[in-house]
């Protein structure tokens, strides 16, 4: 494996470290992940690359494939590789790199841009980046202080300072702001999940608006609905308040389909979906259907 695509990893979430370790993976650590009952362990590409670690590229739709991990680090997301006529967007990032992955996204024309919806979906960014001419990552300010490494060409963007003099206070996100990654593709942050939690906005070759969704809204078994959790494995909700909140959010936009981080889809209606799923959410978690429990 090409020194370039050489990092250590935490074995749990998959994300990317810089040396010197911490003794627990600070994101594995937080209420939201866990540090299995055999303790923290740390890995690497190349040491995945010896007990056969691969992605397979599974076309979802036109313009959209996803890299499913096989025997890879990490909790087994699905990033989506996105392709438009401006470049390629990797909307999550594997937790695995190696020569055969990389000349299968060349083959579909390389990427242009990075980001990941929030922390636990950083994988091995850096490397990612650096595969593909340090194309830009995109990181949320709000969650900035999550990276183990920062990829050499990061972006930090929609936050701001809460205004303590010096700034140096906690940032804020910025729920109005928006960034254009590439013509057509646009990413905001309705938070949820993390503070900083985004979402990505991409008009699919058939003029139907796509949204991905990361974990701020969640696939469930019924495609015609969807759930939001502050923390999935560890089952934390949110409030009634925060859930209608980023169902206004992402009202903002036009899309007829979701793509959640692990592979979940809503293939119609899905704007629909959201608005009702929210309603019907916040209505449970504030007691209005108590006596039916």
């Amino acid at each position: 494996m090409s020194p370039d695509r050489v990092a250590v990893q935490c074995a749990t979430c998959g994300v990317e470290r810089a040396e010197p370790l911490p003794q627990v993976c600070p994101i594995c650590a937080d209420e939201r992940q866990f540090v299995p009952s055999g303790g923290q362990r740390w890995t690497s590409p190349a040491e995945s690359a010896t007990r056969g670690a691969a992605i397979e590229f599974v076309e979802r739709e036109s313009g959209v494939t996803m890299l499913v991990q096989k025997d890879c680090p990490g909790i087994g997301q699905k990033p989506a590789l996105v392709r438009t006529g401006h470049g390629n967007i990797l909307v999550e990032v594997p937790n695995f790199i190696d020569d055969a992955s990389v000349a299968a996204v060349r083959e579909r024309g390389g990427l242009a841009a990075i980001i990941a919806s929030h922390p636990h979906m950083y994988g091995v960014q850096s490397l990612w980046s650096r595969a593909f001419d340090d194309c830009p990552v995109y990181v949320s300010a709000a969650d900035e202080q999550w990276l183990g490494l920062r990829p050499r060409n990061t972006v930090v963007w929609g936050g701001r300072n809460n205004g303590t003099v010096g700034g140096d206070g906690p940032v804020v996100p910025d729920r109005a702001a928006e960034i254009e990654l590439l013509p057509g593709v646009c990413a905001s942050q309705p938070g949820g999940h993390f503070p900083g939690s985004a979402v990505v906005h991409w008009t699919a070759p058939d003029g139907e608006g796509v949204l991905f969704t990361g974990d701020t809204i969640g696939s469930v078994a019924d495609p015609r609905w969807v759930t939001f959790m502050r923390s999935f494995p560890n089952w934390i909700p949110l409030s009634g308040a925060v859930v209608l909140r980023i169902a206004d959010h992402v009202s903002r936009y036009d899309f007829d389909r979701i793509y959640s981080n692990f592979g979940g889809c809503v293939p119609r209606d899905a704007r629909d979906a959201v608005q009702r799923s929210a309603e019907r959410y916040a209505a449970w978690v504030d007691g209005e259907f108590d006596h039916l429990t």
